[in-house]
């Protein structure tokens, strides 16, 4: 095996001894590179401080996402390239406009967070899109960015002002050589690493090779974006060894939008998907964007949220409403079934050793049928769910034909509400069906009390999420929800 990975640092390439698996990107940069412009606040994906930008190719250009470096492990850089705050400014001293802006902006005080705000600009800077950026889209590129200094303003007029800013932007000279420089780097990508001390890193690029992998590692440590795995790392200071990683695997990428279903490889990061998922329902779009931050989701994948079997993951519950089903592999063996029956009790699922979730299909939109989510927590943005409900409609002259209703943060794991769902089928769709379907729900949970809610509040929560659904069956949405934020 090899011990080596080859990147960009910069423009400038790389051939870097792996000597610990599980080193952070941020440990790297700070302690082996000495870049300390890059900070560390949280270690665990939720500040913003160690923000740093990773260039990839797709298809034959060139594509920036800004990355949390302090749960990014250091041998996901292989083949790509790695933009820090010291790489921003030209040679001549000149600045980039993300940095510039921020500057005329009065965008920095104290200075710690500046770094991360900055790299989040770069890639808003560098996103394709077409006419001027508003405040909304401003607002999700910098939610995970955290200050405490300037109240924003300042940072969010940077953002709105840094394409004003003349002259040419370097990166876009530079890309073509770029390009070229990441497809050398690709010809002989690193499959596996042993490190002297004996400890083991794998990037199959094939399913085949991943299956096969596992039978001979059944034990071994499943990794995707790190967004979970990461922090058994920096908080947990646990010592993962093997370590498969699923970045790289070409058909976990795969995302297909088919007549019946979405197709959606375990791989595929909430970024790649948002756009499929918030045509086809909307209300699971805006779960999405509220799921985490740009840096979370531009490596967090929604089949890591299933496979982890979290009560309080946000996915699982909208997939199961609407009757999403899983594919697992084993070997050369495929097995389908229902996400619901997957969920087999706390931090258990109907997984067998060596089996791992391939496939996620999700049925398309069916216009008979109507469709909501509604996210409870604290914090509107990147924030752990207390209540989570999902509701899945099909009513026939008045009555409700079928219905399925899924919780999250009500039981051990995602589940159905089984009894509720019972009173509501055959029933007119009134108040007073859904009053006595509430005192039904009552019945299929006992949820707990913990640091985000109590098991009073989530009871009535969960009913009143049932309410709201039907009031919005009933009435315009203006009456339940803020379609547009308000920024006075």
């Amino acid at each position: 095996m090899a011990g080596r990975i080859r990147f960009l640092l910069g423009r400038e390439q790389r051939e870097v001894e792996v000597t610990d698996p599980t080193m952070t990107v941020l440990n790297f940069l700070r302690e082996r590179e000495r870049r300390t412009g890059t900070k560390e606040g949280c270690a665990e994906g939720d500040c913003g401080a160690c923000t740093v930008v990773l260039g990839e190719i797709a298809g034959e250009r060139l594509g920036f996402r800004a990355v949390n470096s302090c749960i990014q492990f250091l041998p996901t850089l292989d083949g790509k390239q790695l933009l820090t705050v010291e790489d921003l400014a030209s040679p001549d001293g000149a600045l980039h406009p993300a940095q510039q802006a921020m500057v005329d902006c009065h965008g920095s005080q104290c200075g710690f967070c500046t770094p991360g705000f900055v790299m989040s600009l770069f890639a808003l800077y560098h996103e394709p899109r077409s006419g001027d950026l508003d405040r909304r889209h401003i607002d999700d590129a910098l939610a995970g960015n955290l200050c405490r200094c300037t109240g924003y303003g300042p940072i969010i007029a940077a953002a709105a002002r840094m394409k004003d800013i003349a002259g040419t932007d370097r990166f876009d000279d530079g890309e073509a050589e770029t390009v070229r420089a990441l497809k050398a780097l690709q010809v002989e990508p690193v499959p596996a690493i042993e490190t002297a001390d004996g400890r083991r890193w794998f990037a199959p690029r094939r399913v085949e090779a991943l299956a096969e992998l596992l039978l001979r590692l059944p034990d071994a440590c499943l990794l995707a974006g790190a967004t979970d795995v990461g922090l058994w790392v920096t908080k947990q200071h646990r010592r993962l060894d093997p370590v498969i990683y699923l970045g790289e695997v070409e058909e976990l990428q795969r995302l297909e939008i088919g007549p019946e279903a979405i197709e959606i490889g375990a791989a595929v990061t909430y970024d790649r998907l948002y756009k499929a998922i918030a045509a086809e329902y909307p209300d699971f779009g805006e779960l999405l964007r509220r799921l985490g931050s740009t840096q979370i989701r531009n490596c967090g994948t929604m089949g890591g949220n299933i496979a982890n079997g979290s009560p309080i993951g946000d996915s699982p519950p909208p997939l199961i409403a609407l009757g999403a089903r899983l594919v697992l592999r084993h070997g050369s063996e495929r097995r389908e079934l229902a996400l619901e029956d997957f969920f087999l009790g706390y931090g258990k699922q109907d997984r067998r050793a060596s089996e791992f979730v391939e496939l996620i299909r999700l049925p398309r939109r069916d216009p008979g049928r109507r469709f909501a989510c509604y996210k409870i927590s604290k914090r509107f943005d990147q924030d752990i769910t207390a209540c989570l409900g999902a509701f899945n409609l099909r009513l026939t002259q008045g009555q409700v034909a079928d219905i399925r209703i899924c919780y999250g943060g009500m039981a051990e794991i995602p589940k159905r509400a089984r009894q509720c769902e019972k009173a509501l089928i055959g029933q007119p769709w009134n108040l007073e069906t859904i009053q006595a379907a509430q005192a039904a729900l009552r019945r299929d949970f006992s949820p707990l009390s913990d640091m985000r809610a109590s098991q009073a509040y989530r009871a009535l929560t969960a009913e009143n999420l049932l309410l709201k659904f039907f009031e919005e069956t009933e009435e315009p949405l203006s009456r339940t929800r803020i379609l547009e934020p308000s920024h006075g």
